[in-house]
């Protein structure tokens, strides 16, 4: 229902310039750090999550003045962000570039897992020690915090302006900016240049989750990860590395926000953040504000392929292996055991389904999950509303979950280097808000409940046997038949557009048709695997396949070797069935996965197998 007065809408547009303001901080943190790194830092969301429990200990627990909190947590993040530089992305500085990209995904990871480790993952309270009075303005009003938000947005842009236009070391970041390489020529030191940056915007990320935390009165571990997806929205829309585009596309996205919150619900917040990006980057990947078009980005995979020779296993020991697996649960009688196994099978068809597009196409997909909740959910509503017998819902799963994946992602096929990982994260999350908030299909946030099992012939399929047994043997089958795909004239195909999409379309290759092969048999294989899922656990909803699941699927990847097959399942294997046999690891399970990334992306960047 539309306001049908003024007030309103000015409150509505009051608070979305305040969200703007916070926006800004983040986006111009990133644009700053691409500028002179050419890096989308998907960690800076972390490091906003960072400032908030800094500010948090700084008010509750040392009963410090918000100005001192304020110096506290700048001076906080500042660290931290040098730190994450000079440990974690400068031994990576003459890596590929997406080595860079992967690598602050794993420092996210640790960051927030560390965070909640620490803290518990229950959500604070975060007193704002201002005044409560508001000032009416046309029917509208503005409070304490909403100036103190302002005033600091404000005056971080132009302290930053200073800095940049009239300092040496401002000159030396711009330097850098436009070329890096002259830069260097010229005596400037890039290393001061990259961590003075990297300081730079984490302080003002930090500022921004400290924000945050007072606006809404509470803040958790994994605030952050959201506050990044916006702040990197923001800089797209704004245009990468332009610092005034992000400030404009900062608040330009709070305000849609603001309305759109208006006019349809909280619940659709998030969506209009992704759908906006999905759109900026079709239509204007460069971003509304950049002054001239440049030149497309090279990209990110191919080069990243590690030179190594897999390992080829002999004919002989692949069935071997394939044989023990299936009669483990012969000789093994642990339920538990057969469970967490069969759940590792389970994974392991995300990661045969990721490893194709990944590691054989080139095409990093951050947001792989999706495929997996589509799948889920569509078996699931076949079986309950449509009476489709189960056995045939989940093939049918497949299908949905090929054509939906193919067709969302279908616009990014015309993307290259950071927009296309960017992109499928945000279709991953568009695939979440759409399952929470289409109540009507999906039930919402109550999500689905009392899914049938497999059956065969009325028989329900739950022992600890068949829960390991069919998810092995679909597992076989599809990885044979990805074998023998990726040893066809197709497979060398897909390779030849991973290794130069241009050279590619020299040869008159169509770049569109097979990248739409590939997620579509992508597709097929991880909708199989949700919905396989979906009767396992008998319950789904919109956050039984969160974001962190697209990331653990890409570590398996990476741990047993891009588009390797056997690596595929070995990752799984270690990455699912491990932690679960080991329970008093459990707890630290996200943690160790973002340990696995980095140490894998530093020193075994082709993985156990080797990548083929």
């Amino acid at each position: 229902m539309l306001p049908t007065t003024l007030g309103p809408w000015l409150d509505y547009t009051i608070n979305g310039l305040v969200i703007g303001n916070i926006y800004a901080l983040l986006a111009v943190g990133l644009a700053l750090i691409f500028g002179v790194s050419h890096l989308i830092n998907f960690a800076h969301g972390s490091v906003y999550m960072v400032g908030a429990y800094i500010g948090w200990l700084c008010v509750t627990k040392l009963n410090l003045p918000l100005p001192v909190t304020f110096l506290a947590v700048a001076a906080g993040c500042g660290l931290l962000g040098a730190v994450i530089e000079r440990v974690g992305l400068r031994p990576l500085r003459d890596a590929p570039r997406i080595a860079p990209l992967l690598a602050t995904i794993g420092l996210s990871v640790v960051l927030d897992q560390a965070a909640q480790l620490l803290f518990s993952p229950d959500p604070r309270a975060l007193p704002t020690q201002l005044p409560s009075w508001r000032i009416a303005i046309g029917g509208g009003s503005i409070g304490a915090l909403d100036l103190l938000i302002a005033g600091v947005g404000m005056g971080s842009a132009a302290l930053l302006y200073g800095f940049l236009r009239f300092t040496k070391l401002g000159w030396a970041v711009r330097a850098t900016a436009l070329d890096r390489d002259a830069a260097q020529q010229c005596g400037v030191d890039v290393d001061k240049v990259n961590r003075t940056v990297f300081a730079i915007a984490s302080a003002l990320g930090g500022v921004s989750g400290l924000l945050v935390g007072m606006y809404y009165n509470t803040i958790d571990p994994n605030m952050g990860f959201q506050a990044g997806l916006k702040g990197i929205v923001a800089q797209l829309i704004g245009g990468v590395g332009n610092v005034p585009g992000a400030i404009a596309g900062s608040l330009l996205l709070g305000v849609i926000e603001s309305y759109g919150i208006a006019l349809f619900g909280t619940s659709y917040r998030n969506l209009f953040a992704f759908v906006a990006l999905i759109l900026i980057l079709v239509l204007r990947p460069n971003g509304l504000f950049a002054r001239t078009r440049r030149l497309p980005p090279e990209p990110l995979t191919g080069t990243f392929i590690a030179p190594s020779r897999p390992l080829v296993l002999p004919r002989w020991a692949v069935w071997g292996l394939a044989a023990v697996a299936l009669a483990l649960p012969l000789a093994v009688q642990q339920p538990y055991l057969l469970q967490t196994l069969g759940n590792a099978w389970l994974y392991a068809l995300l990661a045969l389904s990721l490893t194709l597009v990944a590691g054989t196409v080139g095409q990093v997909s951050l947001g792989h999950a999706g495929l997996l909740a589509i799948g889920a959910y569509a078996s699931s509503l076949l079986a309950l509303d449509a009476g489709v017998p189960v056995l045939l819902a989940v093939p049918l799963a497949g299908l949905v979950a090929a054509a939906l994946g193919t067709a969302l992602v279908y616009p990014a096929f015309r993307l290259r280097g950071h927009y296309v990982s960017i992109a499928t994260l945000a279709v991953g999350e568009i695939v979440t808000l759409v399952i929470l908030n289409w109540e009507s299909l999906t039930r919402g946030p109550i999500g689905v409940t009392g899914i049938p099992p497999l059956a065969v012939a009325g028989k329900p399929l739950v022992s600890g046997q068949w829960v390991y047994w069919v998810p092995l043997v679909i597992l076989l089958a599809f990885a044979a038949l990805q074998s023998r795909l990726l040893g066809s004239h197709l497979g060398r195909t897909l390779r030849a557009i991973r290794e130069d999409d241009v050279a590619a379309r020299s040869y008159g290759i169509d770049l569109n048709r097979y990248k739409g092969l590939a997620f579509a048999v992508a597709g097929f294989v991880a909708g199989v695997g949700g919905a396989l899922m979906a009767h396992f656990y008998s319950y789904i909803n919109h956050e039984t396949f969160p974001a962190p699941v697209s990331m653990l699927a890409l570590t398996m990847v990476i741990l047993g070797g891009l588009g390797n097959v056997a690596g595929a399942v070995l990752g799984a294997a270690v990455l699912v069935g491990l932690p679960e046999l080991f329970r008093a690891a459990a707890e630290y399970r996200m943690l160790i996965y973002g340990v696995v990334l980095l140490l894998l992306i530093r020193f075994r960047p082709q993985g156990l197998l080797g990548t083929v």
